[in-house]
């Protein structure tokens, strides 16, 4: 026989908290904001608050006047200036007209943008969508034009923009390559890999102060240690800095050096951590070691390369130390990035100026970083 059931049992009351205990919850409950919010007063006080004033200083006049200084709102003057006054051959650069190759460089761009232009009406994308995507095209089409009229053009001189530029998507192309090349070369099995491993890591050890400080003695061609090799292939009185190109190619060679460990540690690890199955199964199948890299190994690692050249390329625009050091900007303002140019016109007290340069800065670094994670998200992730 079963046992009749037995009645519910009635739930139990719940105590009371005494008044110690509410105001123990309720201390618990505030100590949060009570840490919270000093650590973020400070981030904004050191964050927000001179990224403000930067942006009302680009749109002011900042002079020294008896007692104090004075800020006088000048609306875009300074950015006026930067584009169509007395700083723009400075800020964009000397025009004039394009070589044949600048010619070819200028419509192989144009091609391109044009074709992805009509790719979109190709996959029915919104109005909205389109109209985004034109304005994408043009600026980068400005972009081409200028940086084809001032540096592949009879008599052309390109300004801080455009060496930043050369900078920014020159060096990259080497460091990855190079970056990738040496990851690739220490995944195989050769003998003292882990001390080459350490070894490629020193250049990352060493400040970009220290950095600029070592090329500008190794570029030395009359008392810098590589002097005696020099002087033997006749170069003795050639001086890098002398020539425009001659300096930027040893700033990017001295960038390349310092930035070329990320690259290889982070593709390192990409490659590591590969499975080595389908290697070993397209070996089996007949297939080379070209073809395997192609078809498994770097599609596993398109998304690790793509964050390491996002991140590179938003540190990149930011080179201040290189061309400082080591040429100082020269000759002229051939080596001269966005941020020494800001720099040199907040040291000379041109704070407008200095803050329009800076914010101008901004707005490349920022366009460049949302169309290259717009055009990665919709090739890689949306298919």
């Amino acid at each position: 026989m079963q046992s009749p059931p037995t009645s519910a049992r009635a739930p139990e009351p719940v105590p009371r908290k005494t008044w110690m205990q509410r105001i123990t919850q309720r201390w618990e409950e505030s100590a949060k904001s009570v840490f919270i919010w000093p650590a973020l007063l400070v981030v904004l006080a050191l964050s927000i608050f001179p990224l403000l004033i930067s942006l009302y200083l680009s749109f002011a006049r900042f002079k020294f006047v008896k007692g104090g200084f004075a800020i006088n709102w000048v609306g875009t003057a300074n950015y006026k200036k930067l584009l169509f006054g007395s700083e723009r051959t400075h800020f964009l650069g000397k025009m004039e007209a394009p070589t044949m190759l600048g010619w070819a460089i200028l419509v192989v761009m144009t091609a391109l943008l044009l074709w992805w232009l009509i790719s979109a009406l190709r996959r029915r994308v919104t109005v909205r969508g389109f109209i985004l995507r034109a304005i994408v095209v043009f600026v980068l089409f400005e972009f081409t034009r200028l940086a084809v009229v001032t540096t592949f053009s009879h008599g052309g001189r390109p300004g801080t923009m455009v060496v930043t530029w050369i900078y920014v998507f020159g060096g990259i192309v080497v460091q990855y390559s190079v970056g990738l090349g040496l990851a690739i070369l220490l995944t195989q099995q050769l003998p003292g890999r882990r001390f080459f491993r350490v070894i490629f890591l020193l250049p990352m050890m060493i400040t970009p102060v220290g950095i600029a400080y070592l090329f500008r003695m190794l570029t030395d061609t009359s008392k810098g240690p590589f002097a005696p090799l020099w002087q033997a292939a006749g170069l003795g009185m050639y001086s890098w800095v002398n020539q425009p190109w001659g300096a930027r190619i040893a700033i990017m060679i001295g960038d390349t050096w310092q930035w070329i460990p990320f690259m290889f540690i982070v593709l390192l690890a990409a490659l590591e951590g590969q499975s080595a199955e389908q290697r070993e199964a397209a070996l089996v199948d007949g297939a080379n070691r070209w073809q395997i890299f192609w078809s498994i190994t770097l599609p596993q690692i398109i998304p690790v390369s793509l964050t390491v050249v996002l991140i590179r390329m938003i540190e990149a625009f930011k080179i201040v130390d290189l061309p400082n050091v080591l040429t100082n900007g020269g000759p002229g303002t051939a080596t001269e990035s966005l941020t020494l140019h800001s720099f040199i016109a907040w040291r000379s007290l041109n704070l407008g100026i200095s803050a329009a340069v800076a914010y101008s800065l901004l707005i490349v670094v920022t366009f460049f970083g949302i169309v290259y994670v717009n055009i990665l998200r919709r090739r890689f992730v949306e298919g």
